[in-house]
This record gives structure tokens, sequence and C-alpha cells, in this order.
């Protein structure tokens, strides 16, 4: 019997059309746009000016705090500007412009495929050169993986749980990541247990990737205190706390850290991006994203420079469907719609999927009728009916009550209304003004 988290959950159709494709390195493009906000925490502080001179590896923002990420540059060429630009959220945000001039390389960035095993460096060596590297949670949630690998005094981590669950329908850049870097990231994840001092990893994969679980599974053989767990297939099941109830059947408390359970988790591409920082001096400059959609002619897995226009990845996936609707920054069921196909790949760009208009279309919203299928099926154990009704009629109270700051935005509750109510959409707001209050009434 697979395992799988015990509250809520449900199986959207899982249509990996890139599925099995391999990893194309997408051209670099004329002109890169790297945001100083690519992170959870403060935005990087810009430390280059217009018409300085980068290479790649170059840093060109420095973390703005502890809870921040350092920035480099993707490409080799000249600062154009500092400017703001439109990100995946549809706000503005300042970013540093870069024309690219050839492909120059920082010294001391070790670019040969030569898999290196041994690391000598200590614990706080190997944080602090994460930290240095500007690595982040590359599963979209961008949370500064030096912190994570930090626990708070008092706690102690006990596991390593790597999420290589990629439960996101149409997203397939783990997975391809997985079949063509298997060793890498059993070095890397050797690396992480000995950057948080844990004798035990489990690397967490659904089922339906059957291929990788075999590949992975040989790998581990090898390596002592890593083991690869088959998942049953249950959407959201790459949530934080849904994949540490999965695996180590401990829930984390409403209000209270992943620590708490003492488990840290990492995204198996922040794995592999851990490898290349603390074994080949490599910051995060790219990154593997899927570009993908029913009517795309060409899905596929790319390894892309930070900072690529998206426009450029639909360009060598056959180019964007006449018919389309929406391009989602994303999956699915997280994902966002994209202003522009001119917003830039940034460290938390998993996934591009092409919606054509007929899918991408809401259908009318009808009156509640109790049914309580969002509640069933919410992975965090809320009440999404009744949190929509508070935001509604603006009952903070009530919905801080009603632990909104613990939703998770999933979406499985709008994805199963009958009604087709945007219960996420309501949702979200509520939790956004709960935790404005709650940081006010700490000041």
């Amino acid at each position: 019997m697979l395992r799988t988290f015990r509250i809520g959950g449900i199986h959207p159709p899982e249509n990996k059309l890139s599925a099995g494709k391999p990893v194309e390195v997408l051209p670099i493009p004329s002109q890169v746009v790297i945001p100083l906000g690519q992170h959870i925490g403060a935005p990087a502080v810009a430390a280059v000016k217009k018409g300085d001179e980068v290479k790649v590896g170059t840093i060109i923002a420095q973390a703005g705090g502890f809870v921040s990420a350092n920035i480099h540059s993707s490409v080799s060429g000249k600062v154009l500007k500092i400017d703001s630009v439109f990100d995946s959220s549809g706000y503005t945000r300042p970013a540093i412009f870069i024309d690219v001039q050839g492909d120059e390389w920082e010294e001391g960035i070790d670019r040969s495929p030569a898999l290196v095993k041994e690391c000598k460096l200590s614990a706080k060596e190997i944080v602090d050169k994460i930290s240095a590297a500007g690595i982040v949670g590359l599963g979209g949630a961008t949370f500064p993986s030096h912190v994570k690998l930090s626990p708070p005094p008092g706690t102690k981590a006990e596991i390593l749980i790597i999420n290589a669950v990629e439960c996101e329908p149409y997203l397939t850049s783990d997975h391809a990541l997985m079949l063509e870097k298997g060793e890498e990231i059993m070095v890397g994840v050797s690396i992480l247990m000995k950057a948080i001092q844990v004798q035990k990893a489990v690397i967490g994969v659904e089922n339906n990737k059957k291929d990788a679980i075999a590949h992975l599974s040989k790998l581990a053989a090898a390596y002592p205190g890593i083991e690869v767990m088959p998942l049953k297939v249950q959407y959201p099941q790459g949530g934080e706390k849904q994949l540490i109830d999965a695996v180590i059947r401990k829930q984390v408390k409403s209000g209270a850290l992943p620590i708490s359970t003492g488990a840290v988790v990492q995204n198996v591409g922040t794995v592999f991006a851990v490898y290349e920082a603390v074994q080949k001096n490599k910051p995060l400059i790219e990154r593997i994203v899927t570009i993908t959609g029913k009517k795309l002619s060409r899905p596929s897995n790319f390894l892309v420079r930070i900072g690529t226009p998206i426009a450029a990845l639909l360009e060598a996936a056959g180019g964007l469907p006449e018919n389309t609707g929406k391009i989602i920054g994303g999956g699915p069921m997280m994902g966002r719609a994209l202003l522009s196909p001119d917003v830039p790949v940034t460290k938390g760009s998993s996934g591009v999927l092409i919606l054509d208009k007929e899918e991408s279309v809401r259908k009318p919203m009808r009156d509640c009728i109790r049914c309580a299928k969002c509640v069933g099926v919410c992975p965090m154990g809320l009440n999404p009916a009744f949190l929509m009704r508070d935001t509604l009629y603006k009952s903070w109270d009530t919905a801080e009550k009603g632990n909104v700051v613990d939703c998770i935005e999933c979406g499985s509750c709008s994805f199963t209304c009958p009604a087709n109510r945007p219960l996420l959409d309501y949702i979200r707001q509520a939790k956004k003004t709960v935790m404005g209050i709650q940081r006010t009434r700490k000041q």
C-alpha cells in the first residue's frame, strides 16, 4: 500500500505531455531581465550599475537580509539599466537588464560534466556556500535554502526529506532532472545530510514516475542512509506539510514550522543546485522549465538561463497556438496567468502552461449547495466555503479563527466545487488581509 498524506487531496488529470522528453538547452537570448525579488523575504540589493560589464556567475545583487538571496548574472555582457518589469504575479518589480555579449564565465566555476563525489567542507561551510550561491527552493516557494538549513534554537533536524513528487498536473521538469542527473542528486542529498547533520534521507516520488523511481533506487544503494520512497499519486502531495505526513506520519501543527516534526524538506531541483554550488562553484543561474499545453506543437523541458523571456520558450516549443486564452506561469492548480510572454524566467519558474480559450474561461458561479466537497478535499482541514463567506463579509476575526493562514493555496477546493465558486481567490484575499493584521498586532 503506497503512502500518502491523511487529510483531503484530489487526483486531477495528470496531462504530463512532456514526460519522457529529454532536457534541451535553450539558446541564450540577446537580452535578459533579472528581477531583484526572486525569493521569499527581502528583495536583493543591486550591486551593479548601468554600463557595468558582467560575466556568467558575477554577483549582481546581494541579499537584503538573512531571509533573502544573492542573485548572479546568468549571462555575460553589459548592464543596460536597472528598471521595473512585470513579474509573474502581475506587479512591477525592480530588475537588472543585461545586453548579452558572448558567453564568458567567472573563473573557478567548474563546467565539466565530471561527477565530484567527495565533499570535505564542514556543515557551516556548506551552508555558507549555498547562501553565497543564491540557492532557493526550486519547487515554486523560493524560500532561501540557507535559512531552511539553519534550524531555529531549540529545534533539531532528524531527517531530510527530498520533494521529488511533482504532483502539479502537466509539469515534468523535476522528472526530467531525475532521469538525467540522478548521480548528482545523490551527491547533493549527501551534502545536505551533512549540512543538517542527519543520518537519514528519504526521496519521495509519486508512483507515476516509475522510471525515475527505478533509476534513483538503483543509485541510492551506493549511498548510505538514502531511501527512495514511492508515493501514491495524490495532489497536493508536493506540499511541504503533506509530504512530511506521507513520509514520516507526523503532522505540522497549526502555526508551527515544519522543523517541529524533525524534518527538513528540500525540492529535488534545489538538491541539484546545491550539488552544483558546493561541488562545482556554480551559482544558481539556470534551471529546467517545462513548457506545455494541449495545443502546443512541441511540449518540452528546457534548461533556461534566469532572466530569459517566456517568449523565447514559446518560440522554441513551436510558437504560441492561435486559440490561446491564457499563458500560465506554473501548473493549472497553483499557477497564475501571466500578463505578457515577455515576463522573464526566474528561480521559481518550474513551468509554463498554455491554455486555449475554452479551457481558460471560468464557468458561471452558482450558489453554494452546502455539499461540503471543498471541506473533504482540503489538505489542511479547513472549511473553504466558510472562509469565502468570511471574506465576502470582511469577517477577518472569523477567518483568522478558521485558520485561513494555514491555507497552502493548492486550489483543490475550487477544482472540486460543483457550483464553480472561486473559493481560492477569496481565501487568498482573506489570508493576505489576516496576515497583515497579525503583523500589525506584533508591532
